[in-house]
This record gives C-alpha cells, structure tokens and sequence, in this order.
C-alpha cells in the first residue's frame, strides 16, 4: 500500500500518523525540525508544546474534559503520553513538556509503520493520500502553496483577530433585548444597555486593563486590520459611544429611550447557543477580558466560551473548504487536521488528527466513514469547523455551547455538564470504529 504522507509532526500530525499506523496503513511522516526551526519551537521533539504545558480541565464537568477522556477512550497517542508524564496541577492535566515531547517522538519513531522525513515541505503533493497538520506558524513557503491550492478566494488568514464569545444562556436577558437598530429587518442581536454611570466605570477599567504580551514571532501587522477594543477607548471617554457601542436607533423596551452606550451581541451559530461582543477585537489578558467585560450589566454572569485574541495564527476558513472529515471538499485525498483548520488548542489539535487519520484509514480499507454525532466533543468540533452557516469564521476551543442541549432540564451548570458528558461517552461506546 502507497505512504500516506503527513506534514508536521506537531500534536495533530503525530497523532495522525500514530493512528494511521495503528491501522496498518504506512505513513511517511514530514517535519522540517530540527533542520528548520520557527521562531517558537526550540526543540527537535515531535508534539512540541509551544506555549503552556497544561491540556487544561480533566473534569467532566468541563468540554475539554470531556474531549480528553473521549480520546483516552479511543486510545490517542498524545493522551496516553500525557497521562504518563503528568504533573500536579489541580483538576487540570498538565505535563512535563520535555518528558511528554520525547514519549511522543520515540512512540511515532519507533513505529515500524512509520517513516520520518526530515526537511521543509514547501509545496503539496501532487498524488497520493495527504493530511496537513503544518500548525499556526505553517513556513511561509507551504502557506503560499496552500494559498495558492485555494484560488478562488482569500481563504488562508494570517492572523486571528476575534472578539469574545459568550454563552446565550448566560446571559442576563432582564438587562438585555432583543432589536435591530431603527427596528430594521429581523431583531437579530442581543442589545446590552449601559447608563452613563456604569459605562464610566467601563471605561475606566478597559483603559487601565493589561494587555497579553506580544510574541517575537509576531509583529505589528497582526494589529493592523483592525482597532482592538481597548486601544480605541483610549482616544477618548466618548469614542466607543460613537463606534460599536453607539446606541444610536435602539431603543430600551424598558425605558423607551435610548440608552447611554450599548453593547451588541451577534448570534455566532446557526442554533443561536454561542454570541460573539461585536467589535470587542481585543488584546487583553484573558483575566482582564473577563473582569472588565463582565462589568456589562446583561453580561455580569456571562460564561465565556472564547476569549478575544490577536495573534499570528495560520487558518482556513474551513466551513468553505472542508468537511466533517478534515477532507478538502474539492480534492478529498487532501485533509488538513490541528489548528490550521481552525480548531484553537492543545486537545482540540489532537482531536481533529485523530479523526482525520481514522477516516482516511478506513477509506483506504473500504469502510464506511464513522459519523461522530454532534452528542460528542469529537464530532461536535468536527461539524463547527465544517459548518456552512458560520458566516465569519474564528478559530474555536471546544465547549459545551456547540453540544446540542440534553432536552431536559437539569440543577445546576456543573450538573448540567456532566449529563452532557455521561451523554456523550455512552454515544461514544455505539460507535464501530
């Protein structure tokens, strides 16, 4: 049988050719490490962790909980390599990055289905079976290759420049209303009133609040395509007021006039579970987002799916381009899988080369596909990054917000999650894979 060839032996890529492997298909694995470096990696190891060395909440009551223990279930090799060099660190499932790095690299290594070809890629295959796992800081000449494979729009981003996500369910509908400026069209948003009062302890807070720090890897560029949030208030008290908190044609249902400031929620999926802050781009420390952003009365208990990031991050806009499968629509032989394809994370990179891997693995041996059902973190992640009705499309974590609802109602949030999770698993267990 003709190598599969992956590109990038990151967490994604590893995790590919491991499960590839496992099903007797031969890989010739694609890592331009050690002799190429990016300005982010520092060492030769296979499934490097760039930035934390946590995989985040083990607990069920969380998604990425969730995700992980469906992983160790399927038996993911990154999982089973991060389990065995964990380290204290609460409920959460951090390792030792050099320990789990080197676990990794002699797993895949030493697979006698797998072939490790050293160099930069920089262009993609012309034949033959292929799964990108390149990551955010994909070499400049493989970026333009895969700009290039997709011509008929700008569909490669260079940066990520996204506002906050929010929960529909926390938010605080008493403080908040339904309506379209001047009552145009449908009420799509959700309209968040400030009094003069607490938009000036608003924007008191936002312009003290401290901003993430700015990698080397990146540069001013990333910040030039759009104003982050708190950059603009700086300019002065009543800026925001006249950009995207202008309350100009909303009307308090409550009060019959026009609020002082409004904060406009849009509907960010097609089941109206997840909103985005409309033009909250921002760089602030994720603390700080939700300390100064929860000072909005409808959002002061808000659950925060998604933080505001600007960065360097190398993605497609999947929903256009790719399947359930990670399967390039056009040319299927070609899958992306990690965070190129827009899922945003550790777990969720691992997620998406597992499932990429196991249904490119049972194409080739005649199988049908296995449809992870929206039920279950894997295939929940799956059909956001492939779902046509995400009009402007971000990189995402996993989380409860893209799990269809239990139905029913259950006490309690962390209750409330773990029915979803003990959902998700026995689904899990009727899969054939």
């Amino acid at each position: 049988m003709e190598s599969v060839i992956v590109i990038g032996a990151g967490l994604a890529g590893s995790e590919a050719a491991w499960q590839l492997a496992q099903r007797g298909i031969p890989v010739e694995l694609r890592e331009m490490k050690p002799a190429k470096m990016t300005p982010a990696h520092h060492s030769p190891w296979f499934g490097e962790l760039v930035c934390s060395n946590s995989l985040r909440s083990d607990q069920l009551e969380n998604a990425v909980g969730l995700l992980k223990e469906e992983l160790r279930r399927m038996g993911s090799l990154i999982l089973s390599c991060a389990d065995a060099h964990r380290v204290e660190a609460g409920g959460a499932l951090a390792v030792d990055r050099h320990g789990f790095a080197r676990a990794v690299t002699e797993k895949v290594r030493s697979h006698p289905l797998i072939t490790v070809a050293e160099g930069e890629v920089t262009a993609l295959p012309e034949s033959g079976n292929v799964i990108v796992a390149s990551g955010p800081l994909t070499s400049d000449a493989l970026a333009e290759a895969i700009k290039d494979f997709f011509p008929e729009s700008h569909y490669l981003n260079f940066f990520d420049a996204a506002a906050p996500l929010v929960t529909f369910e926390s938010v605080d509908m008493e403080s908040a209303f339904f309506a379209s400026r001047y009552d145009k069209g449908t009420p799509d948003y959700i309209n968040c009133p400030m009094t003069e009062e607490e938009y000036d302890a608003f924007w008191t807070e936002l312009c003290a609040a401290q901003e993430a720090e700015v990698h080397g890897f990146e540069d001013k560029s990333v910040f030039e395509g759009c104003m982050p949030v708190e950059v603009m208030a700086r300019r002065g008290k009543q800026t925001l007021c006249y950009g995207p908190l202008k309350p100009r044609g909303l009307r308090d249902p409550r009060t019959g006039k026009e609020p002082f400031a409004v904060v406009q929620l849009r509907r960010d999926n097609a089941d109206g579970t997840i909103y985005n802050l409309v033009g909250f781009q921002t760089h602030l420390k994720w603390p700080e987002q939700k300390r100064v952003f929860s000072m909005i009365p409808a959002l002061k208990n808000a659950e925060f799916v998604r933080y505001g990031v600007m960065h360097r991050n190398t993605y497609l806009d999947s929903p256009r381009l790719l399947d359930r499968y990670y399967r390039v629509k056009k040319e299927p032989r070609i899958c992306f899988a990690g965070q190129i394809t827009g899922v945003e994370g550790y777990v969720e990179s691992t997620a998406s080369g597992f499932l990429a891997a196991v249904e490119l693995a049972r194409r080739l041996e005649g199988k049908p596909p296995v449809d992870f059902p929206q039920e279950t973190a894997t295939g929940a992640l799956a059909l956001y990054i492939s779902n046509g009705s995400v009009a402007d499309f971000q990189p995402m974590n996993i989380n409860f917000g893209l799990i269809p609802p239990l139905g029913y109602r259950v006490k309690g949030k962390r209750n409330k999650n773990a029915e979803l999770s003990r959902r998700a698993l026995e689904v899990l267990d009727t899969l054939d894979m």
